[in-house]
């Protein structure tokens, strides 16, 4: 588990990224991280390759950051262990 399988799911032709970041999410991180915090965690992927790294994204309700409703996108991208979709072919 970890990053080798992070890595795995992000090259997995046959899942969609929601798919792949769900099994990431919850297989890769105990506790298992709410499904919840996927659609988070593809915008701050695209924030990434957009340039964004501080974009502001909404979390879901009831999911705090600091005591906020909202967190950075590299927050969400290094505290869910993100850098496998980070990467340039």
């Amino acid at each position: 588990m970890g990053y080798n399988t992070a890595l795995d799911l992000s090259e997995e032709l046959e899942l969609d990224l929601e798919m792949a970041i769900s099994i990431h999410l919850r297989s890769n991180h105990y506790p298992p991280v709410p499904l919840s915090m996927v659609e988070p965690c593809i915008e701050a992927i695209d924030a990434y390759w957009e340039e964004d790294y501080n974009k502001s994204i909404d979390l879901p309700e009831g999911i705090l950051w600091k005591g906020e409703t909202y967190a950075p996108a590299s927050a969400i991208i290094d505290q869910h262990h993100l850098h496998a979709w980070l990467r340039e072919e």
